[in-house]
């Protein structure tokens, strides 16, 4: 069995933040680092700046995810070009593009933010027993 990596606090923390705001997964981060996941397991216990950093940096990401999610969900609009060529010169004119909310990121939305009242289940009243099933949607 290989000898674990020696901790480097300002390499490993600098690698480890710049790869959690890239929105790397815990194993994609260790594989930076030259470590087993494992490793990077107990160096999160025990080493708090490392912790803490990659808690910071993948909440950053986070939510910049979400802020996606609820745009695309609930639709916007944004400034955007389009270029043309007129009498061989190009035309660049400014204009309002509409995004439609996606009923999809919608879905996705209310099912993860209010669980109880939009996730996917039956109630079935058999001889006066409720009987509650879940409807498992793939595979969660």
């Amino acid at each position: 069995m290989a000898r674990p990596s020696t901790y480097n606090k300002d390499k490993h923390v600098q690698i480890a933040r710049l790869c959690a705001l890239a929105g790397f997964t815990d194993e994609e981060i260790a594989e930076e680092l030259g470590i087993d996941v494992r490793t990077l397991y107990r160096w999160k216990v025990s080493h708090d700046e490392l912790s803490q950093a990659l808690k910071e940096n993948k909440d950053i990401v986070d939510s910049r995810v979400e802020a996606t999610l609820y745009k695309k969900a609930t639709g916007y609009t944004e400034q955007d070009v389009k270029i043309f060529q007129f009498q061989g010169e190009e035309v660049i004119v400014p204009y309002t593009k509409k995004h439609e909310p996606d009923t999809t990121a919608l879905i996705f939305w209310l099912k993860n933010r209010q669980p109880k009242k939009w996730r996917d289940t039956k109630n079935i009243d058999l001889d006066g027993n409720d009987l509650n099933i879940t409807i498992e949607v793939n595979g969660k």
